[in-house]
This record gives C-alpha cells, sequence and structure tokens, in this order.
C-alpha cells in the first residue's frame, strides 16, 4: 500500500535541501502517527496529554499555567483544557502559586506519575523499536549529522 505524504510532492528536479527536508518531515509525521495511534490505543491517551505529562514529570515543584503553555508551545486556552481533564481524573492538580496570587501551579498527584512513568517506559519502547531499522552505527551518524545542522540553524537564527 503506497502511503502519500510530504515527500510524494518531490519532483526530480528539485533541490536537494528540499528532498531531504520533506523525506525529514515524512519520517518524522510519520513517527508522530504511531505514537498517537498507540497513546489512542494503549493508554486511552492523546500525544498533547503525555507531553504536558512529560513536562510535569520533571518539575516536581509543578509548573505554572504559562511555563507549561511556553514549553509545549501551545496556547494558554490549550493547556488550561488539558490540565483540566487530567484534574478531573486526578492526575495533576492546582495549587496557589508561592509567588504570584493571581495564578497557580500545576503539578503531578502520585497516581499522575505513576500513569505517566509506565505510559514513559512503553513509550520509550516504542521510540527503540522505530528506530530498529538503523543499526547503532547508523544511528550515531545521524545523530551527529542533525547535531551539525542544528548548531548551524542555531547560528542562523541568531544572526537574523
Amino acid at each position: 500500500m503506497s502511503v502519500i505524504d510530504h515527500e510524494s510532492r518531490v519532483a526530480d528536479d528539485h533541490h536537494q535541501a528540499i528532498k531531504l527536508w520533506l523525506r525529514m518531515l515524512a519520517c518524522t509525521t510519520r513517527i508522530e502517527n504511531i505514537v498517537r495511534q498507540r497513546l489512542r490505543s494503549e493508554f486511552g491517551t492523546t500525544l498533547p496529554r503525555f507531553d504536558l505529562m512529560a513536562q510535569l514529570d520533571r518539575e516536581a515543584e509543578g509548573l505554572s499555567m504559562g511555563e507549561l503553555s511556553a514549553r509545549l508551545m501551545v496556547t494558554g486556552g490549550n493547556v488550561t483544557g488539558i490540565v483540566d481533564q487530567l484534574e478531573g481524573e486526578g492526575l495533576v492538580v492546582r495549587e496557589d502559586h508561592p509567588t504570584d496570587r493571581r495564578a497557580f501551579r500545576v503539578r503531578l498527584t502520585a497516581a499522575g506519575r505513576r500513569q505517566f512513568r509506565r505510559m514513559a517506559a512503553v513509550h520509550e519502547a516504542w521510540i527503540v523499536e522505530l528506530f530498529d531499522g538503523w543499526d547503532a552505527a547508523q544511528k550515531n551518524q545521524v545523530h551527529g549529522l542533525l547535531a551539525t545542522l542544528k548548531q548551524h540553524l542555531t547560528r542562523s537564527q541568531e544572526n537574523a
């Protein structure tokens, strides 16, 4: 079965950089779609919920709604909706912010931390499986090449 993706738009006369960009985008999109489907079927959750819980798992004291919004690169309204759902399920709590009376912090409950860590372990196994098409040397090579690209992009952005 043929899958239509970003790369299907590539023509022979396109610049190599365009071909590479579309190949990277196609691979990233496929991986993300697989992870989204598996989170839904295995845990009855979504990738945004998983990502929000991942941010909270890294911060035992919790994060403000603004911090969550910035880290997840989504609007405050998106964060509020997800926090409302997770709070209703007893996976997160809202607490008064220690330095801002107008705000509150969100943190995982013990049940939320346990659930997230179960999901994270399975998620990690999925990612390992999805990259099994490369041996260790190939993974190291691609990682190094992408590091070089990331440094170049950082410099380009700083000089803009």
